[in-house]
């Protein structure tokens, strides 16, 4: 070897070392999407569902690998706690847009996805959520709010329809917690109640807080509905339902998606038994083989069964990531604009949006309990 190829020789090394980092950090690029929901307080056990599906999305996708515009993408999610809380909900909103997310799955709740998206809408960025079913979400003009479950203006009617014509009640009583989701829903239910011609006997609001409702169970006692209508969540729909049997209170209780959850059986005991609930979108019986697939990927990772709406968080990831390779950029703004036109065929089924940001064609799923657990009774197209 003469002197002048020794010569090269680090030259050449060193050139090589800088292109193997040159590349590297290209392949390393670091792509957040947010991730909102409560993870303390009563309905933490949702907001780690609706987390553990978004996340089960990220890793799968930085498995499989993927490209954008030529560059290799490794995703983050980015989850923040809200805890149910609108005001602690637009703090961590301001975190993502901060953190440089291109888009954000949440927030769990009505009450704090409302609040959240005037962020999200200021700074462009595309925002989906997974259960927020409070039909204001989508109607305050924003282009950044989309969804992927039904609406209460869905869900309410859907059912107050089955109330009356499946179980034939005539006389209902309406209770809400007084968060935009459960008065929405409870609102939406009382509305179309009247217009079926049932009698609606009195409306009371507690909170998302309260523990104790012998008090206003007791005055319903004294109207002697066929049918107690209760718009709120879980953590307090299980107390409600228990305390209005241990009442003496024969009344079907009907609830919505905040209640319809496998969680119930163990804060309600057997007064599930009496519950009618409804889901703002299609059931894991429904959809199919994608359905038994991903139920098992999620025990698989997590240990533990799904509660609600973990498939839709799973979904809309990859809606986010499909906007993503359709316009071949990470870059929020074209992410935005790519989504009006998405046709995605998931978990879920397939997820298309109006102008407004809401599914096209919604579904309502209508539950009962048997021997504490959940059971599908109909599923009603919207």
């Amino acid at each position: 070897m003469n002197i002048k190829m020794q010569k090269l020789l680090p030259i050449s090394a060193a050139a090589m070392l800088f292109a193997t980092m040159a590349t590297s950090a290209v392949a390393d690029q670091v792509v957040k999407i947010g991730h909102v929901a409560p993870l303390t307080g009563q309905i933490a056990h949702l907001g780690k569902d609706n987390e553990n599906g978004a996340r089960l999305a990220v890793e799968e996708i930085n498995k499989k690998g993927l490209t954008i515009g030529g560059q290799k993408i490794t995703l983050e999610l980015d989850a923040q706690d809200d805890a149910a809380d609108p005001r602690q909900a637009t703090q961590v909103a301001q975190k993502l847009v901060d953190d440089k997310v291109v888009a954000v799955v949440g927030h769990l709740n009505s009450g704090t996805s409302i609040p959240a998206s005037k962020i999200y809408s200021d700074a462009g960025i595309v925002q989906i959520s997974p259960s927020a079913t409070n039909p204001q979400y989508t109607l305050q003009g924003f282009k950044t709010t989309f969804r992927v479950v039904a609406t209460d203006a869905q869900q309410g009617p859907a059912l107050a329809n089955y109330a009356a014509d499946q179980l034939k009640l005539k006389k209902v009583a309406v209770v809400d917690d007084a968060t935009a989701y459960g008065q929405g829903l409870a609102n939406e239910f009382e509305k179309k109640a009247k217009a079926l011609g049932m009698t609606v006997l009195s409306h009371d609001a507690t909170n998302d807080k309260a523990t104790d409702f012998r008090a206003i169970l007791t005055k319903i006692k004294g109207e002697n509905p066929d049918a107690i209508m209760y718009g709120g969540m879980d953590a307090t729909g299980g107390p409600f339902a228990k305390q209005a049997r241990q009442l003496g209170i024969k009344a079907k209780i009907l609830a919505g998606d905040g209640v319809c959850t496998d969680q119930l059986a163990t804060l309600a005991g057997d007064a599930t038994e009496n519950v009618v609930c409804s889901e703002a979108g299609r059931s894991l019986e429904k959809m199919g083989k994608a359905g038994e697939e991903f139920q098992a990927k999620f025990k698989a990772r997590f240990g533990v069964p799904i509660q609600i709406y973990a498939p839709f968080t799973y979904d809309a990831v990859y809606i986010i990531v499909d906007a993503m390779k359709r316009v071949q950029s990470t870059d929020p703004a074209k992410i935005l604009a790519a989504m009006p036109s998405t046709d995605y065929k998931g978990v879920i089924g397939e997820t298309t949006f109006d102008a407004h940001g809401d599914l096209k064609h919604g579904v309502i799923s209508l539950y009962h309990y048997k021997d504490g657990k959940k059971t599908l009774l109909n599923e009603v197209a919207m």
